[in-house]
């Protein structure tokens, strides 16, 4: 398998650290308000790299991490923290609203069949290993205390930047008078990794005992303190949003190495946005849809998955209701067809090498679906071998046509289908209408043609 790495800014072939299992890390959602699709597309992108590893022979252990606390408004160690602003916002406490839009995610992941991970780690039940790993960077020289909290001193890691490949000068603190800065702080590009309950937080819900103190973690140790807990020191893959890689994973790294001495990840792999009128889709623009507006226009949430595959994950998409909608039609297609099939035959190794070769080719969707149409379109091959050659290819798609419901004619439906084709036959029309009424209601789709009814 061939992957894009963004730390070296090339696609690379893909050698796990142990040939028995890939670990892979996800950065996940932070639970203070819907999921929308313009995170969906990360998600997918996600399982679609999961599902690949596993059709080219790979196992593998994937983490995700559910940030339930620490995730300031601002990336860069200012503004609210953003569950303590959605609990203000909808006058609830911050467990609620955590426990109501982690449930949210879930249902928005099921509904375009995304695997769920391996282990799914909620920061808040992961607090004292975040502890012991700042009292470790501490104890190393790369952290210090001001009154307000513990900070990584990034002027002592000479490797801070090399993700985003951005000088450190470049990094500046902000300038705005309201933007909350810690006049103790060493370098102004050194970021909080445990926050004191004191100060524009002495009233922060969310807290936990320390040597420090009362607080909670900043948002960027959760993730280096809940990977290595699970995936050890250095790991395999670790995906993210582009909007991840200058302040993010830039941190993540820094903490992550100078406690352990050791690279922290193999390959990273982010993902480019989803966009609406050539803007990124986000709640601060107020611009997203979520699975309910989807359903709202009576199309399948799975289409936005089939959508998101027509462009590679590296590339920005344009989202409109127009290709959503092309997309739900394309799914029809596929589901008519997996609803007529009932016996399987052999898998065309030739389709499913080419198939292969795309996906493996640092995910090359566009291609995969490519070769999708062709096998659905091959009039020399039979029904059964196709059906056989689309679920193989499905394990990867994730469009879950194995659950589609089969198409059954019932036996009352075939009543009315054959008086109504005699009524027809004397040109009864009011009887025949009649008769066309009855099997919708029944929940059939009618087609005339030469040779009578036809039941959809």
């Amino acid at each position: 398998m061939k992957l894009y790495n963004t730390k070296s800014r090339s696609v690379e072939n893909f050698s796990p650290l142990n040939k028995d299992i890939v670990t892979m890390y996800a950065c996940g959602p932070t639970v203070y308000d819907k999921t929308h699709i313009g995170h969906m597309r990360k998600y997918v992108g996600d399982d679609i790299l999961r599902r690949t590893l596993l059709l080219l022979g790979y196992s593998v252990l994937h983490v995700m991490n559910i940030t339930d606390v620490g995730h300031l408004s601002g990336d860069t160690d200012t503004g609210e923290d953003k569950l303590e602003r959605g609990a203000e916002k909808e006058g609830k406490t911050v467990w609620e609203v955590a426990e109501y839009y982690t449930k949210y995610f879930h249902e928005s992941m099921h509904a375009v069949n995304i695997l769920p991970p391996d282990i799914e780690s909620k920061a808040t039940d992961h607090v004292p290993d975040m502890v012991a790993l700042v009292e470790k960077l501490i104890s190393k020289g790369f952290a210090y205390e001001t009154g307000e909290a513990i900070y990584f001193d990034v002027s002592k890691d000479s490797h801070y930047g090399e993700l985003s490949r951005q000088d450190i000068n470049e990094k500046r603190i902000g300038v705005r008078d309201d933007v909350v800065t810690d006049k103790d702080k060493r370098n102004p590009q050194d970021f909080s990794i445990w926050f004191k309950r004191v100060g524009r937080f002495a009233d922060h819900t969310m807290y936990w005992p320390s040597p420090w103190g009362d607080g909670f973690p900043g948002w960027h140790i959760e993730c280096s303190a809940m990977s290595m807990k699970y995936l050890g020191e250095t790991i395999d893959i670790h995906t993210g949003g582009i909007d991840h890689i200058p302040v993010h994973h830039e941190n993540e790294i820094a903490q992550s190495e100078c406690a352990t001495g050791h690279e922290f990840v193999k390959y990273w792999v982010h993902y480019e946005f989803l966009l609406v009128d050539g803007e990124k889709m986000s709640k601060s623009k107020n611009n997203f849809y979520t699975i309910e507006d989807i359903r709202a226009r009576n199309i399948n949430p799975l289409s936005t998955r089939l959508l998101f595959m027509t462009t590679h994950y590296r590339k920005p998409l344009n989202f409109t209701w127009e290709s959503l909608e092309n997309a739900d039609t394309s799914l029809k297609k596929l589901q008519k067809f997996a609803s007529k099939q009932n016996a399987l035959g052999n898998i065309n190794e030739k389709y499913l090498d080419d198939f292969k070769n795309s996906i493996g080719d640092d995910m090359n969707t566009s291609k995969a679906i490519a070769t999708l149409w062709e096998v659905y379109n091959d009039t020399s091959t039979s029904d059964t071998d196709k059906w056989a050659t689309i679920l193989e290819l499905d394990k990867v798609l994730g469009l879950d046509l194995a659950n589609v419901p089969k198409f059954v004619i019932s036996d009352e439906a075939k009543d009315l289908v054959n008086k109504r084709d005699q009524a027809r036959a004397d040109k009864d029309f009011k009887a025949s209408d009649e008769l066309r009424a009855a099997l919708v209601a029944l929940g059939y789709s009618v087609l005339d043609t030469k040779d009578g009814t036809k039941l959809s």
